[in-house]
């Protein structure tokens, strides 16, 4: 079995793809190299597999298959040339032997993915998907889109923005407060990455998501919702090294490669967001 494969039979556990939202998101196996190289023993893990990403992983001879989180084949392609930044990294991979799977929205929607991680960091309370999942496989029953945290005892706005802080490593986040921002959270919205279709529906006192346009901040503040943004990809790049990173070692812990060597995974040190506080 080829370490891709071994890969992708732990993720489908870790976040089955029937929780993905395959309306418009594109999952799963997304790179099966035809010569995978039998040397390979390093799974590497990272938000968006960009050209400098690329480059960090194939630097390292062992590195077999990339989990990339967004998913770097979204729209079809009807060649393959390098002037194109995707297709480069599609021919890149495969010369070297490298699959690519991407979870994305499985990973969102699953239990203990990363709207759970992102609730983790709240406190003490209830959560509960925004909108459950539709028959979901065993061992996901409180999966689903989004997720509503409710405190235990209501907490104030500051707390738990030091809280989010605190979860992100994050210096700054960006708020939208309702009137003085002195008043009391009892419920949070949470969805990762872009909120806007999922949290705009729901009644809460705060939104916390990576990103959300203008007027859905207007909207929110209307309805007298308080506003927690991190940037996009600042709400999901911690869920790789507290979350996915020790569940998938754990799972591959007994597996080898083809020569025998222990797999390990790894996270890449060069994906970052790519706006910058200056």
């Amino acid at each position: 079995m080829s370490l891709l494969s071994k890969v992708v039979r732990c993720m489908r556990t870790i976040a089955p793809l029937e929780l993905a939202d395959t309306t418009w998101d594109n999952v799963g196996v997304l790179v099966e190299p035809p010569y995978p190289s039998p040397q390979c023993n390093k799974v590497f893990l990272t938000i968006d597999l960009t050209p400098q990403v690329l480059e960090e992983a194939l630097s390292d001879p062992k590195v077999g298959t990339i989990v990339s989180y967004h998913p770097p084949i979204f729209r079809s392609m009807k060649r393959l040339v390098q002037a194109d930044v995707k297709q480069d990294i599609v021919m890149k991979a495969i010369a070297k032997g490298v699959g690519i799977y991407s979870p994305h929205t499985a990973c969102d929607n699953c239990v203990d993915g990363v709207n759970d991680w992102l609730a983790s960091g709240l406190g003490k309370g209830i959560v509960q998907p925004i909108q459950p999942a539709l028959n979901p496989p065993e061992g996901h029953e409180q999966a689903g889109t989004g997720r509503l945290f409710t405190y235990d005892d209501p907490t104030p706005l500051t707390t738990v923005i030091d809280k989010i802080k605190a979860l992100t490593g994050l210096p700054f986040l960006r708020v939208a407060k309702v009137d003085d921002g002195n008043q009391l959270i009892k419920t949070v919205a949470i969805c990762a990455g872009s909120g806007s279709s999922v949290l705009n529906p729901v009644d809460a006192d705060l939104f916390f998501s990576g990103e959300m346009g203008h007027h859905d901040v207007l909207a929110a503040l209307a309805k007298g919702t308080n506003v927690i943004l991190c940037e996009h990809t600042n709400t999901e790049r911690g869920y790789l090294s507290a979350v996915l990173r020790p569940k998938l070692q754990d799972m591959l812990v007994n597996e080898r490669s083809a020569e025998g060597d222990a797999i390990e995974v790894i996270v890449s040190k060069v994906d970052k967001d790519p706006l910058e506080i200056m």
